[in-house]
């Protein structure tokens, strides 16, 4: 995996996950096998502790997951119809590798659902809603503090998901996640640069502050504007990586 040098911002250090501490050294319960394992191979993948192109070793992942092979390959099965890796014939799965098109492509698409579901939001998101995505900014906010690149991680992508159930639209959701999946990695590593991740949360304080005024177009411009940046940042990781 290649190294990245981290620049910290206003005393904000960043700490990218720990492989040894992180939550797939532990084993996981028995309840509904499959779907704990896609979740935690998929949370893998999105923080690189499996990196694009990397070759799934099944038997190093069951010891390390503490399962049996048949509930990862189930979870490969699924992650497979998710586009997050490919199934090779008689040479296992590997995750996928984005070509600087299809990130470009994904991200486009990407930015005009999210500025639709924004624009819906504003016409039909409850104050419970709102309180409820002013309570994940804080924690958001309190993870940038903390330099808990995971935990801010996990806050900001469950306000977008927030924002895209309160536009009320299931077709739209839909095609939103199934995008979203194949870009979570990306979205995650372009906040290892300090500048780049502060810059984020102000977009997102700009982001509630329409949320809180009801302005459906602002927010949907924002929402745009905070996807093709990010888009920017993650092409041009991906050209000093080539």
């Amino acid at each position: 995996m290649h190294s990245v040098t981290l620049n910290a911002v206003h005393d904000h250090t960043i700490h990218p996950p720990d492989a040894g501490a992180n939550q797939a050294s532990q084993p996981i319960s028995r309840q509904a096998l499959h779907l704990a394992v896609m979740d935690r191979l998929r949370k893998m993948i999105t923080e690189g502790l499996l990196p694009p192109g990397a070759h799934l070793n099944e038997r190093a992942l069951c010891e390390q997951l503490g399962v049996s092979r048949t509930p990862l390959r189930e979870a490969l099965k699924m992650l497979a119809v998710e586009r997050l890796i490919d199934l090779l014939p008689n040479r296992g799965a590997r995750v996928v590798t984005l070509s600087a098109s299809d990130i470009a492509d994904a991200f486009e698409l990407l930015s005009g659902l999210e500025a639709l579901a924004g624009e819906l939001a504003c016409e039909r998101i409850t104050q419970a809603e709102v309180d409820e995505i002013q309570e994940l900014h804080s924690a958001m906010d309190a993870c940038y503090a903390n330099g808990d690149l995971s935990g801010y991680f996990d806050c900001n992508q469950r306000i977008h998901d927030r924002i895209n159930a309160a536009a009320r639209n299931p077709a739209l959701t839909q095609m939103y996640q199934s995008v979203n999946q194949r870009l979570q990695a990306l979205r995650f590593r372009s906040n290892l640069h300090a500048g780049k991740w502060e810059r984020a949360i102000d977009e997102h304080v700009q982001m509630l502050q329409a949320l809180h005024r009801r302005d459906g177009a602002a927010l949907g411009r924002l929402l745009r504007g905070h996807l093709m940046a990010k888009c920017a940042a993650v092409l041009a990781n991906v050209r000093v990586a080539a």
